[in-house]
C-alpha cells in the first residue's frame, strides 16, 4: 500500500505535524476528526496520539493535482 503525505495543522497556527501514512490510516483520521476527541495515528515509524480538538486542518497528497506536459501521439 502506498504511503500518503499528510500535514496536520493545530490551533495556534505554529504547530504542524508532517507524516507519511497508509490510505486506511488516512481514512480513519479523516473520519475521527469529525467527532472524536483523541485518535491514534499509525505513521511510517510508529504511532502518534492526536488531540483532535486542536486540529484545524488536514492536508494530504492523495488528491493533489499535478500539471505536466506530454507529447500527443
Amino acid at each position: 500500500m502506498a504511503l500518503q503525505r499528510v500535514t496536520i495543522g493545530f490551533s495556534g497556527g505554529t504547530e504542524v505535524l508532517a507524516v507519511r501514512i497508509e490510505d486506511d490510516a488516512l481514512d480513519a483520521l479523516l473520519q475521527a476528526v469529525a467527532g472524536a476527541d483523541w485518535h491514534d495515528l499509525a505513521v511510517d515509524d510508529g504511532t502518534v496520539r492526536l488531540n483532535l480538538r486542536e486540529v484545524v486542518y488536514v492536508r494530504t497528497s492523495r488528491d493533489e493535482h499535478r500539471v505536466g506536459f506530454g507529447a500527443a501521439t
